[in-house]
């Protein structure tokens, strides 16, 4: 039986921020760009979601909604050196560590001799020396596979811990709305409902070829989580699956031709990021599009040769004929081929990132 960490931080950059100044404790913080450029909040803290507030929010619907809001710029420098300082943490217990994020990751302690092997005190040591070495904290949820530790580490949050021993996994499961499961979000959760689906139980009650009827390759997954099944391994290496440069203006773009003005210097900044990924292989492009009434829309092409400017441009026109807007966002990316033993494979479908890094 596996024994399976999940370690999130809580509000990470908004906790480092008011770590480093004590003003902000107890105040509605977010951490996240200026409402005059079109910023977004990154994250915030809970006084600042008790009003609504959230990631990938506008910064100034985040004002509208929290006048006594307190904007603080970004800092990733000093994020990134309490990652690492986390991350040799996570080292001392396990050498089997799956970082997600710079404030997120799994560990597998399956053969940790820490603490004669019990994965809760391992967990509770972790969150002991977050607390006390760095002044923020980090919930944990423990489990006997990842699936189901993500879950927990969620349950108690803020600085929780969770724990599912194998004995309690068919209990949990069953009462678990489908909404916990990751990759679960508000418009399958409504397909959900439309088919009366609202918790493993009822998952349960379909058959897999049911459920790959309504969800597709997702289905599998679903009727694996609602047995409380996930053989995924914790991988210490995770390919990038695409990389991506985009800029949000302060004024709007109107009309195509000013769109296709700004193309030449996001093409040169993601192929200035591309040196740092010599040896990967991509297998396609795309253009990405958001418009002034946030509106989204992303354009794909098959490409395994040069990033020409003439492919980028085509892409955008074709990505313009499904908006007819003026434009507040333009990206472009590259997708990088998936690989198996090591060697490049195509595929033909590839997941977005959430978030894509802007310039």
């Amino acid at each position: 039986m596996r024994k399976i960490i999940h370690c999130d931080c809580d509000c990470f950059y908004a906790s480092v921020e008011a770590r480093d100044n004590p003003s902000l404790r107890g105040r509605p913080v977010a951490v996240g760009g200026d409402a005059a450029r079109r910023g977004v909040i990154a994250t915030c803290n809970y006084e600042a979601r008790a009003f609504g507030v959230h990631s990938a929010m506008a910064t100034a619907t985040a004002l509208r909604r929290c006048p006594d809001l307190v904007i603080v710029t970004p800092n990733m420098d000093k994020y990134r050196e309490v990652a690492l300082h986390i991350r040799a943490i996570f080292a001392q217990y396990s050498e089997v560590i799956e970082p997600l994020s710079l404030d997120e990751a799994y560990l597998d302690v399956s053969d940790s001799s820490a603490f004669q092997g019990s994965a809760t005190r391992i967990a509770q040591a972790i969150r002991q020396q977050v607390s006390s070495e760095l002044g923020i904290t980090i919930s944990a949820g423990v489990a006997p596979n990842k699936f189901l530790a993500k879950v927990a580490s969620d349950w108690n949050k803020p600085d929780g811990l969770t724990v599912i021993t194998p004995a309690q996994v068919d209990d949990f499961v069953l009462s678990l709305p489908v909404g916990k499961i990751h990759g679960v979000g508000k418009v399958m959760q409504q397909r959900m409902a439309a088919l009366d689906i609202y918790t493993c139980a009822d998952l349960r009650q379909r058959s897999m070829d049911e459920l790959q009827r309504h969800f597709g390759k997702f289905g599998q997954q679903l009727y694996d989580y609602a047995r409380g099944i996930d053989h995924r391994d914790v991988k210490t290496h995770r390919q990038r699956k695409s990389l991506s440069v985009e800029n949000t203006y302060a004024e709007d773009i109107e009309g195509v031709e000013l769109a296709l003005v700004a193309l030449p210097a996001l093409l040169d900044e993601l192929k200035r990021r591309l040196h740092k990924h010599e040896g990967e292989t991509f297998s396609g492009v795309f253009v990405k599009l958001k418009a002034a009434d946030f509106r989204q829309t992303t354009i794909e092409r098959r490409c395994d040769g040069f990033l020409e400017l003439d492919l980028f441009e085509t892409l955008l026109k074709e990505a313009w004929l499904r908006m007819e807007s003026s434009l507040r966002l333009i990206g472009v990316g590259v997708r990088f081929a998936a690989k198996q033993n090591g060697v490049a494979e195509r595929r033909a479908e590839y997941q977005l990132d959430l978030f894509d890094p802007g310039i």
